[in-house]
């Protein structure tokens, strides 16, 4: 698999961002999906994707911890393009076990505690979405963070056994916020207070200008460890 991952990587190189999905949603058709979250990278290719595919498979992970800010753009996408996003929620029982273990804001107490949350919440649910799937569509972006920067195109995630692949890989953002005026893409309005990141409320805030754009996310780990596993090799 790894080497079919560089062959992709090498053929697709050249491509633009559009070509990239067609190529994918033609040759993996109904095994292929967008994971969103609903930020601005996620937006843009819901909208890139429906533009090819009108039956593209688009699901979010509903946490439980959302702002309404997110439920509002999932509303008006979901009624701009006509669609209803596939929604995966964490198992109650589960959920029932980790308040049970650290109560309901724990998470900020250690990255084991933050971790654990995570994993309930986001990768539980994501395990059962990519379940019966071969590619898996995200807005990974390498200019997000320091924990992003080594990322391909096209990778191999052992854990879910699916192929990668990351569109806008090597996008601006000042590129991601043209597609989306271009475009009147619906988009979540805290980007407009400044969470240039949004996840959980609990785990989000607004950053201050020039400050790293994933810094408000787990403001209170150090940058190398700020990410949930979602995205983990």
């Amino acid at each position: 698999m790894f080497e079919r991952v560089n062959q992709l990587n090498e053929q697709l190189s050249h491509l633009t961002s559009q070509e990239i999905l067609e190529y994918f949603l033609k040759k993996y058709q109904g095994k292929i999906a967008l994971s969103s979250s609903f930020g601005a990278e996620d937006q843009v290719l819901t909208h890139m994707m429906l533009d090819i595919d009108k039956t593209a498979n688009i699901f979010t992970l509903d946490t439980g911890r959302l702002p309404y800010e997110t439920y509002s753009v999932m509303d008006n996408t979901n009624l701009k393009y006509g669609i209803k996003v596939n929604v995966f929620f964490p198992e109650a029982k589960d959920i029932e076990a980790l308040y049970s273990n650290q109560g309901i804001n724990g998470f900020y107490e250690s990255i084991e505690n933050r971790k654990a949350c995570c994993f309930v919440r986001k990768i539980r649910p994501l395990q059962r979405a990519l379940k019966d799937l071969e590619v898996w569509v995200t807005g990974v972006r390498a200019s997000q963070s320091v924990t992003r920067e080594q990322m391909q195109l096209v990778e191999y995630d052992e854990n879910n056994s699916v192929i990668k692949v990351n569109p806008l890989l090597l996008w601006s953002e000042k590129e991601v916020w043209d597609f989306i005026k271009e475009h009147k893409v619906p988009y979540n309005k805290l980007h407009d207070q400044g969470y240039p990141s949004i996840g959980c409320a609990p785990c989000s805030r607004a950053v201050k200008e020039n400050e790293d754009i994933r810094s408000g996310r787990w403001w209170w780990e150090n940058p190398e460890h700020k990410e949930c596993g979602l995205h983990k090799k």
